[in-house]
Formats: C-alpha cells, structure tokens, sequence
C-alpha cells in the first residue's frame, strides 16, 4: 500500500518530524537573541557583535549549497541527526570561546547545521506526508519552528536568572539538539510507519525517495538556474531578498538595541520572547490573507511595518522613554512580520515551474537567504558608525522592498480569486 492509499495518521510525523524540529527550533530560539550579548560580554563592539550574529545567517546560507547533494545521499533522518551532532560541536565551540572570534566560529558552525536540518525536514514531509495533507503538514511545520522561537527566549529568561550569564544559552540549545538526535536515533524507521513511499533514480542512478530528489533538484545547477531565471530573480527576487533581509535584520538589530540601551539580559530574552508569540500567533492567519485576497495583502503590509518598526527605533534611541519605545517597536515588527509569514514559499510555488519546480525552488530559497545573510552583515557594517543608522537604513529599505513587491508580484504572481480556481 502507497502512502497515498493508506489512511494518514499526523501522530506518525509528529515523532519523527515535528518534535525534532520543535526541540531543535527550541535551542535556536534560545541562542539568537544572546550571541550579541555574549559577544559583547567577549570584549566586541556593537558592530563586531552584529557581525558574529550575522554569522549564524552566512553559515545558512553557505550551507544551502551542499545541503541537497547531502540529503540526497544518506537520506532525510540521518541528515537531521548528522545536522543535530554537528550544531552540538559548534555550541561547544561557542561555550569555550575566548574571545569573539571564536564564538564566531562556533556560530557559523550552527548556521551550517541549520541549513541542512531545515531541508532535511522539508525532504522528511515530501517524502513521507500524502500529498492531500502536505500543505497543512508544511504549514504545521512551519508553526513548530515559530513555536521553538516563541518558547526558546522564555527558557533562556530563566536559566539566566539561576546561572547569571547569558554564554548558558549555548547549553540550552547543546541539550535540545542532543535530545532531538536521540528522539530520531530512538523512533523507528519512518517507512515502517508509513509503509512504501514514491521513489524515483536521481542523477547518478541511485534509486531516491521524492523528497530526497526533491532537493537533489534543488541544489543541482543552483547558478545556472539562477541565470536562467535572472529576469524574474533580478525583479520579484530582489523583493524576496530584502524580505529576508528586512526579518534577519529584525532579529539582530533587537538585541543589539537592547545592549545600547542598557536593558539587562533576562529582560531582553523575556521581550523578544513575547515578541515571538505574535509571530507565532498569526502563522495561520497569514495563509488566510494570502488565500482569500492575494499575496499582496501579506507581502506589502509586513515589509511595510518591518520598515517603519526599524524606523521608529532610529528616532528614538535617545529619547528618555527609549525602553518603551523599544518594547513597541518590537511588538509591532512581530506583528508585521507575523502579517507575512509563508509569503516566500508561497510566491516561490506560484512562480515555479509545475511540471518540475525543485530547480526554481532551489535558486528562489537562495535567494532569500542571500538577504537573510545581506541584512545583519550591512547592520554590522552601519553599526560601527551608529545603530541608530542602521535602524533608519533598514527602515528605508524596508519601504523600498514594498514598492517593489507593489509592483511586480501582480505581474509575476496575480492573485486568482477562490471562487474561479
């Protein structure tokens, strides 16, 4: 019996997949608001530290690159483990560090990981989940790790609290990823649970499971695809760009402002946790929007509150209610980039090719990671001449990014009434 043919059971993901990803997601949500902070705790400036948090983004997006090739070779669940181990050897790193350099390191250690944990459990739901559930199996997904960033900061709060250093956010993410390899190193193998799934031979011949081709395909002739897709990347894309570097910037720019303004580390964590539960809170509601009134309605309305959240922040840092601003600021970024969550994969599968749209998911993806790198390295850069600039720059390239939106994803990607699908 197919997957397809055989009754879907959510439990049988919510083990191997959804768990992993919600502990996983966890240690993360944990580590990104602190590594500023321990950056600066390590002797940098407000720029150094912006740089070793961007680290985190430049490791995912180099590990974007092999990821596919990767996952296609040892398969979903070994990749995830693999990912899990080698993200522990970076935050061991990060914990020993002496100096910023070195938690650098350790951090671009955990982006790489990163990268290949998230297209492992992408490749996990393609190959396992029916297609007539895959949608909402994607869509849990997604809220799982909104969650993991929701409940990370709170626990971080904490165990701050009861060791007195911001470094002991390292070990709550070491212990989530040891307990997320454990979790899959203790389930059975998910074809017992799901029976036979759809395979298909990749390109050297091996016989490969959907999702695994999937992001073969992906990763396959990245720069070529890029080419060949320049008009629609060079256009739509760059909107898609600083999307993603308008939502890194977001969460670098946070706690990098809170160290300026001398908010103690527990509070930071409880902020920017709060913050994350609206997010999290408006993951369905966007799809909603996005469904019933077209993309624009998300896209356009996100990127302009990130915009104008980061340009409140640069004409408030001096004020003498700077840390009621901050809070507020925060909140309405979280809520303007909840308005937006799913938009990039959502205009990704309305632009891709339906017959074989991996190659093109691969080269969009890229392509907003391109900003999630892009954005906390050009903060860092401004940063070394004042965060207020760097607030008011990405402010400004926030409302930039919704003009282009405005005006090309009705070109590339027209809304289609529901009603006339």
């Amino acid at each position: 019996m197919t997957t397809a043919e055989q009754p879907f059971r959510w439990r049988s993901i919510a083990l191997p997949a959804l768990l992993p990803t919600l502990l996983f997601s966890i240690g993360e949500g944990a580590i990104i608001p602190m590594i500023p902070i321990v950056a600066g705790n390590l002797g940098a400036t407000l720029a150094i530290a912006g740089f070793v948090a961007a680290l985190l983004m430049i490791g995912e997006l180099v590990g974007d690159i092999p990821s596919g090739w990767l996952v296609a070779r040892v398969g979903e669940r070994p990749a995830m483990i693999g990912a899990a181990f080698l993200s522990i050897v970076g935050l061991v790193i990060c914990v020993l560090a002496p100096n910023p350099f070195a938690l650098g390191f350790g951090i671009f250690i955990v982006g790489l990981s990163t990268a290949v944990f998230a297209l492992a459990r992408h490749a996990f739901m393609t190959s396992f989940v029916p297609i007539t559930y895959r949608a909402r199996a994607l869509s849990t997904l997604g809220g799982t790790f909104r969650a993991g960033a929701f409940i990370g900061p709170f626990i971080t709060a904490v165990v701050i609290q009861l060791t007195g250093t911001a470094a002991s956010a390292f070990w709550i993410h070491l212990v989530a990823c040891l307990a997320a390899a454990i979790t899959l190193m203790l389930l059975r193998d998910p074809s017992a649970s799901f029976g036979s799934v759809t395979t298909v031979r990749g390109e050297t011949g091996a016989e490969l499971r959907e999702g695994e081709a999937l992001v073969e395909q992906e990763s396959r002739g990245l720069f070529q695809t890029i080419y060949d897709n320049r008009a629609v990347l060079a256009k739509l894309g760059t909107g898609a760009a600083l999307i993603g570097a308008l939502r890194a910037s977001r969460a670098i720019i946070l706690p990098l402002w809170a160290v300026s303004i001398g908010i103690s580390e527990p509070n930071t964590a409880l902020i920017i946790g709060i913050a994350a539960g609206i997010d999290f809170a408006l993951f369905y509601a966007s799809g909603q929007i996005m469904d019933r009134f077209g993309r624009l309605w998300s896209a356009v309305p996100s990127m302009v509150g990130l915009g104008l959240g980061h340009l409140a922040l640069a004409f408030t840092h001096d004020l003498p209610d700077t840390v009621t601003w901050f809070i507020s600021a925060a909140m309405f970024m979280s809520l303007a980039n909840g308005v937006g969550s799913g938009i990039l994969m959502t205009l990704g599968a309305d632009l891709a090719d339906k017959k074989n749209p991996a190659p093109f998911l691969g080269a969009w993806r890229f392509t907003g990671d391109v900003g999630n790198a892009g954005g906390p390295l050009l903060v860092a850069l401004l940063t070394s001449v004042s965060i207020a600039l760097a607030a008011g720059v990405m402010g400004v390239l926030g409302l930039v990014g919704a003009a282009i939106l405005l005006r090309y994803v009705p070109r590339y990607a027209p809304h289609v009434p529901r009603n006339l699908r």
